[in-house]
């Protein structure tokens, strides 16, 4: 494992190699530090979910570079869902969509869903922009402990992890805000940063 400072000139080039053959990569968030993977790489989300010991029935969240990208993942975008993205992204509200019939089981653990975002940390957008492809944005832990907020905390979780790019303390406190926008109406699937009423007065 190697922990690399977010702004080292390598840092970035090597990330993006370490994606490309199927490794991961732990990064910092605006929430807490995330498991970067490529979400096409059927072994590197095997991979992903050993890591994290994560049952195999719940969807990885894809962290895109712009909203622009939703339209490749999904069957539909509501129009409610139209309201969230352009109000809170880039920022801590992960939605849920149908998904497109194309996209990987391994992506949607066969639920016919798909959980996008995008974020509001720098790193986290660039990664994806410069991968040319969405990345897995799941917190950095082990399934039901607490999401790490530090690279030491990462590497403490996943001492065999390929590379961690540490952009230091992130703000940790609530995870995103987790809403199904498969329906009509909003479903809040895991309470987050974002009030629920705030989410329900764009309803």
């Amino acid at each position: 494992m190697r922990i690399l400072r977010a702004e080292e000139e390598e840092a970035l080039s090597e990330a993006l190699r370490i994606l490309s053959e199927g490794g991961i990569v732990g990064f910092p968030t605006e929430t807490f530090y995330g498991l970067a993977a490529d979400p096409f790489n059927a072994l590197a989300i095997q991979r992903l979910y050993a890591l994290k010991r994560r049952r195999r029935d719940k969807p990885v969240l894809l962290l895109l570079s712009d909203l622009e990208e939703v339209v490749r993942w999904v069957e539909e975008i509501p129009e409610v869902a139209q309201k969230l993205m352009e109000r809170f992204w880039p920022g801590p509200l992960t939605l849920v969509f149908k998904a497109r019939p194309e996209i990987p089981s391994w992506i949607t653990a066969e639920t016919g869903t798909v959980a996008l975002r995008v974020s509001s940390h720098p790193l986290a957008r660039e990664l994806p922009r410069l991968f040319g492809n969405p990345i897995t944005g799941t917190s950095a832990n082990l399934s039901e402990e607490p999401p790490a907020r530090t690279a030491e905390e990462v590497a403490h979780y996943f001492p065999e992890i390929d590379l961690i790019l540490d952009g230091g303390p992130t703000p940790g406190g609530l995870p995103s805000t987790l809403v199904s926008v498969v329906g009509d109406k909003i479903q809040v699937l895991r309470p987050g940063v974002i009030p629920e009423e705030e989410l329900e007065a764009l309803e």
